[in-house]
């Protein structure tokens, strides 16, 4: 674990919103830990530094609560929707070699052969993985692929160590020939045909 993912997390006991704004106000943010039989620990995290560490996905952290190291991983984060600031965190304890079941982004490269273009049909995967080891991404190379070729789940290339959780016949990218365009000339004909009244229901 690198030293960067380290952060010195203040216990609290106030609660509610009027002390989460409080919290905020002062540039931390609240958070909640779960998780191995233990009861919820309400804690309170610096804020510049959490959000630098959050912004890849399973972002794991070490915290330092009161000189006790804890490994954990960041299962939510709760944002406000106009604003964006971070409003709380749910952390989940976990343990060195510990594995974990957790939703990775999959990230498409390559150019597909010809005309065609890659639609991506889904865009994380599960799979399990050691908790300390978790990939920031899994990536799909659809180079030079012809239209027609479909890459499941089962297909991918997984980070060792890392099992497949997704079904395997899911459907993550597919080759396509783009549509063709329709003529200026025929897509108002086509709108007119729809715009206009049938004989039937005229009478």
């Amino acid at each position: 674990m690198a030293d960067d993912n380290k952060l010195v997390a203040e216990v609290r006991d106030s609660f509610g919103k009027g002390a989460a704004r409080k919290i905020r106000a002062l540039n931390k943010i609240p958070a909640v830990i779960y998780g191995h039989g233990t009861e919820p620990r309400h804690v309170t995290l610096p804020g510049h530094e959490t959000m630098l560490l959050i912004r890849k996905a399973n972002a794991i952290l070490e915290l330092d609560i009161a000189g006790t190291s804890e490994l954990t991983l960041v299962k939510d984060v709760q944002r406000d929707p106009v604003r964006q600031i971070i409003e709380h965190i749910d952390l989940i304890l976990v343990r060195r070699g510990e594995k974990v079941t957790v939703d990775v982004p999959v990230h498409v490269e390559g150019e597909p052969f010809g005309s065609a273009i890659a639609e991506q049909d889904a865009n994380t995967i599960s799979v399990e993985v050691e908790a300390t080891n978790i990939p920031e991404r899994i990536v799909v190379d659809v180079e030079g692929k012809e239209a027609g070729t479909h890459i499941t789940a089962g297909d991918l290339e997984l980070p060792a160590g890392a099992s497949l959780v997704t079904d395997p016949e899911t459907l993550v990218v597919g080759i396509v020939l783009p549509a063709a365009p329709v003529e200026e000339g025929a897509e108002e004909a086509a709108a007119a045909e729809t715009a206009a009244p049938s004989a039937e229901s005229a009478e």
